[in-house]
């Protein structure tokens, strides 16, 4: 039950308090019925929507264009008083294969150019609903900060003739002393000058650049990884709240040699301020070093 009594509109029995489902896993009932394991949704005030025409015209110096795309929010458990952490590895499984199952299908639309997953996790972090949920926001446009990223991995790989990502990977692996876990498919680290207090990548070591291209091999891998992580996290830093996106190419590119899909895990613990804004700098008084080796040591019993 939601604290104090309030109304959650995620909780079993108020599936009629959101937009119909677009997908869900479920044990029992039918569409928009009691009885499910996971829900994807429309967002009932989304940022984006699937209706209408891009209608793309300038205006004077300016451009501009409709809204066109969707929002969409993985409901990831019935249970109401449980984060993503608590989740067990199959539940976090589903949320994966659920966004995958997502992105493969919006991709169709050739309108949608980019697609974000993302979590916020907390109050601090964003988050204006308690009960745990992911999101899921396809864009008619590749994002400012996405753009720079692929344009800096390109130039990258023009020079050396290698995916920078793949050669971070091998980089940390030799260093070892920012390496949080490793499996055979993923590797975990604090990466080198982040911009926040024990920010972790999480990084597959095989290449690939779409993330809803990954095999289920290493989805299934990813859930353990996942896992883990927030659970280190939660221990080390006492549940904070934290934002996790997953950075993957434009959807209506094949596959790239010069990007590397991952995912980016920030918790909240220090605050944007004017310095950051004005200057594009991030002042972090936690050495990734010492961040990856609390999350390293940290047993989970």
């Amino acid at each position: 039950m939601p604290k104090g009594g309030r109304f959650c509109p995620f909780c079993p029995g108020n599936e009629s308090k959101t937009p119909p489902e677009i997908l869900a896993f479920r044990t029992s009932g039918g569409p928009n019925e009691s009885g499910w394991l996971l829900r994807v949704v429309p967002n009932k005030f989304p940022a984006l929507r699937v209706e209408g025409d891009l209608n793309r015209q300038g205006e004077g110096l300016y451009d501009r264009m409709n809204g066109v795309g969707a929002h969409e929010l993985i409901i990831e458990t019935p249970e109401h008083l449980v984060t993503q952490g608590d989740l067990s590895e199959k539940r976090i499984e589903d949320i994966f294969w659920a966004c995958r199952d997502r992105m493969l299908d919006l991709r169709k639309d050739h309108r949608l150019r980019h697609i974000l997953l993302f979590k916020n996790h907390g109050e601090a972090a964003g988050s204006s609903i308690e009960h745990t949920h992911s999101q899921l926001i396809a864009l008619p446009v590749i994002p400012k900060r996405v753009q720079e990223e692929l344009d800096g991995c390109r130039r990258y790989f023009e020079f050396k003739e290698r995916c920078i990502y793949c050669d971070i990977t091998r980089q940390e692996l030799e260093t070892g002393s920012r390496v949080v876990l490793e499996t055979d498919h993923f590797l975990v680290f604090s990466p080198y000058a982040p911009r926040f207090p024990f920010e972790t990548w999480i990084i597959p070591r095989r290449h690939f650049s779409h993330f809803e291209d990954t095999e289920a091999a290493v989805i299934q891998n990813l859930a353990w990884v996942q896992r883990i992580m927030l659970r280190k996290m939660d221990k080390v830093l006492e549940h904070p709240p934290y934002n996790w996106m997953v950075h993957s190419a434009p959807v209506q590119e094949g596959p790239l040699a010069h990007y590397h899909w991952h995912i980016e895990v920030i918790p909240r613990l220090t605050k944007v301020a004017g310095f950051e804004w004005g200057s594009g700098f991030y002042i972090n008084p936690t050495p990734p070093e010492e961040s990856a080796k609390f999350l390293r040591e940290a047993g989970l019993g």
